[in-house]
């Protein structure tokens, strides 16, 4: 019994770290969890992006973004910079929800909840 409580306790704080898809996006760098680049091309993004409209839909690390208003509200802070060499995460933004989720599962770890 106490190895499935374990087992259960783990799981929930695992799942709840994952969970980090709405993000504030900060007005400078040194004020941001993640540097991050929208790219041009498909091709070159680590992860695709469709921002959704309600907040309830962004609960899961899977590249859907709902963009807060406050940053006390935020699972991420990011920061958009200037070229693609400056940023963590290149991110390329696609029109369709079922098109959203991460290319290179390397770097899903930059967006697990920070706080």
């Amino acid at each position: 019994m106490k190895k499935i409580l374990l087992i259960l306790v783990l799981f929930v704080v695992f799942f709840s770290q994952t969970q980090a898809q709405k993000v504030y996006v900060t007005k400078y760098e040194s004020q941001a969890d993640v540097k991050v680049y929208a790219v041009k091309y498909e091709s070159q993004a680590d992860l695709k992006v469709y921002v959704v409209k309600y907040e309830s839909q962004a609960n899961q690390n899977n590249g859907k973004w709902y963009f807060v208003k406050y940053e006390s509200q935020a699972d991420t802070k990011i920061y958009f910079v200037k070229y693609e060499s400056q940023a963590d995460l290149k991110i390329y933004y696609v029109d369709y929800e079922s098109q959203a989720g991460w290319k290179n599962n390397n770097k899903k770890y930059l967006m697990y909840k920070k706080h």
